[in-house]
């Protein structure tokens, strides 16, 4: 499944605008950049999310598996609240009670 591209300028867009602190945490915690200092979604599909970070030393690229192909865009937002969870338990800090 491919998601066209006003529904990934769409996410990209509320990932960015709306929550860049949960993107940099999901990143910091899940994608294996603890010494991140921002971070971006760049894109996504039926696979995964990509995050572009900002480090010390320029900037990474992340790619992030969903925990199942997705074939509906609901699903996304599920999965983004799926990956902000464990990342506030790998991070030892409570999650908000609403991630919308």
């Amino acid at each position: 499944m491919t998601f066209g591209p006003e529904v990934v300028a769409a996410v990209c867009r509320h990932m960015n605008d709306d929550h860049p602190a949960d993107s940099l945490l999901i990143c910091r915690t899940l994608g294996g950049h603890p010494e991140a200092t921002a971070a971006r979604m760049t894109g996504l599909d039926a696979h995964g999310a990509d995050f572009e970070v900002t480090l010390a030393g320029g900037v990474s690229r992340v790619r992030l598996a969903w925990s199942t192909s997705l074939t509906e865009r609901p699903q996304i937002r599920a999965e983004v609240v799926r990956m902000y969870a464990e990342a506030c338990a790998l991070a030892g800090i409570p999650p908000r009670s609403s991630t919308g």
